[in-house]
């Protein structure tokens, strides 16, 4: 069965995305193949699952941004059929992709392989590079990385007038709660670690910028 290289997927990516460029998909990808091996997954599936998850977040339509896990999908099975795999092998893999995204629960990961990806993917947005992927997000928008959110964010995920999205405000929105929707034993595991350095660095954001200083 043909595979796609690392190489190869590199080149479906833009360098310059902070959050979702090639970096983020190797990790995402040693990640996924780790959790998978020890999960008795089928790592054939995992792979371009994971290489191609992201191709379409490089889109600057707003809306195909949003709903890249669906392009992403349609890519990914294109360029399998070309290289002759099974429908059967190509729906599991688009299945991994489709079902990825954190903010659309249209499509939930049911497959073991799905859910491995969803927690590899998971597992990079929290801990100490979580962290610096949120800040980058921010820089890379013209956004600063932090603000203290409104009463209104806090309670209902909504900003107020001139209120902007920064990093800490992603925190709060989802990082804080990535940990308790992962879905295998390994990822849990991993997470506990990462989700306390992420929550450690944010909390101390906060006291050195808002806080009493002494």
């Amino acid at each position: 069965m043909w595979q796609i290289s690392a190489e190869e997927a590199r080149q479906l990516y833009e360098a310059e995305d902070a959050a979702h460029g090639f970096e983020h998909v190797r990790r995402v990808y040693k990640m996924a193949m780790k959790i998978g091996m020890a999960e008795g997954a089928n790592l054939e599936i995992i792979r371009p699952a994971a290489l191609l998850h992201d191709v379409e977040n490089s889109m600057t339509d707003k809306e195909k941004r949003k709903n890249h896990h669906l392009y992403s999908a349609d890519f990914a099975g294109e360029l399998l059929r070309e290289h002759d795999w099974s429908e059967e092998d190509i729906q599991a893999v688009q299945h991994c992709i489709r079902a990825h995204r954190y903010r659309d629960e249209r499509e939930n990961p049911q497959s073991l392989e799905a859910r491995v990806l969803y927690d590899a993917d998971k597992l990079d947005s929290i801990g100490a590079i979580g962290a610096a992927r949120a800040i980058a997000v921010s820089v890379e928008r013209g956004l600063v990385f932090y603000q203290k959110p409104s009463q209104q964010f806090l309670d209902t995920g909504k900003l107020v007038e001139g209120e902007v999205h920064s990093a800490y405000h992603e925190y709060w929105f989802k990082l804080k709660n990535v940990k308790s929707r992962l879905l295998t034993s390994m990822g849990q595991e991993i997470a506990e670690k990462r989700h306390q350095t992420m929550v450690n660095f944010f909390e101390a954001l906060a006291d050195e910028i808002d806080g009493d200083l002494v």
